[in-house]
């Protein structure tokens, strides 16, 4: 029996692995770990080596030690805990349904620490684009347009419509959130949170960090006094939404 649950545990597990890698890339959860362009290749190499497995299964067939004589009892106890310990894991991947990241970690991450990749406006680019454009801009766009410029009249009529998570201000945490989300180069371990500031006295007593919104309105000079943000989103309305079936930007 020992040499049986030594022969076959690996095989178990990564077979598990990767059938959980193919279900979610089949229900369209796999975008929620991983950057979309990386899918197929993911789902290709989870294909072969899933044959690979399948060719190690029937090479194992008839195959039978010599010996089965268990190890020592701390090897052996040790080996049962590294087995269950994966157990867990895998089965957690196929039973428990993948969730997103929270606010909590935007606040881990440090919102606005980093450029935002690619999808990065340039003010000079859009300045004479038709109000329509900006209403059609992102999280990200506007976070990057508030990185380049503070002058107010560059936004003066620019439309801003908005979804994303809410993130505390810690410098006025009582009237300013941010409209958050984050923004995965690879897959969800790099994912870094991106906001734009909003003004929205007593927001707390509506909504909770965490909370997705859509938020619409313009920019104005921010009138919290403790914000270290000189500018935020007056926000015309701001209406509780569902999270997106895709979360993330890239």
């Amino acid at each position: 029996m020992w040499s049986n649950l030594q022969r076959w545990r690996g095989v178990a597990l990564v077979a598990t692995a990767l059938v959980a890698t193919v279900w979610l890339a089949a229900s369209n959860q796999l975008v929620l770990y991983i950057h979309p362009r990386y899918i197929v290749f993911t789902v290709i190499m989870a294909g072969i080596a899933l044959v690979l497995v399948v060719a190690g299964l029937l090479a194992r067939r008839g195959h039978r030690d010599d010996e089965d004589a268990p190890p020592a009892r701390l090897p052996r106890l040790l080996s049962f805990l590294g087995l269950a310990i994966a157990a867990v894991i895998a089965i957690t991947m196929v039973a428990l349904p993948p969730a997103t990241l929270t606010s909590a970690t935007a606040d881990q991450r440090s919102i606005n620490s980093t450029t935002v990749g690619a999808q990065a406006q340039n003010v000079d680019t859009v300045a004479s684009s038709p109000a329509g454009a900006f209403a059609k801009f992102t999280v990200v766009d506007w976070a990057s347009l508030l990185r380049q410029t503070n002058d107010l009249a560059f936004y003066s009529g620019k439309p801003v419509d908005v979804v994303g998570f809410i993130t505390v201000d810690p410098d006025d945490p009582d009237n300013v959130f941010y409209v958050s989300r984050f923004v995965v180069t690879c897959c969800a371990v790099d994912a870094q949170p991106v906001g734009i500031p909003v003004y929205y006295p007593n927001w707390t007593s509506t909504f909770k960090a965490g909370d997705w919104v859509e938020a619409t309105g313009g920019f104005t000079a921010n009138r919290s006094t403790t914000s270290a943000q000189g500018i935020a989103l007056e926000p015309a309305n701001v209406l509780a939404v569902e999270q997106p079936s895709e979360p993330y930007l890239y």
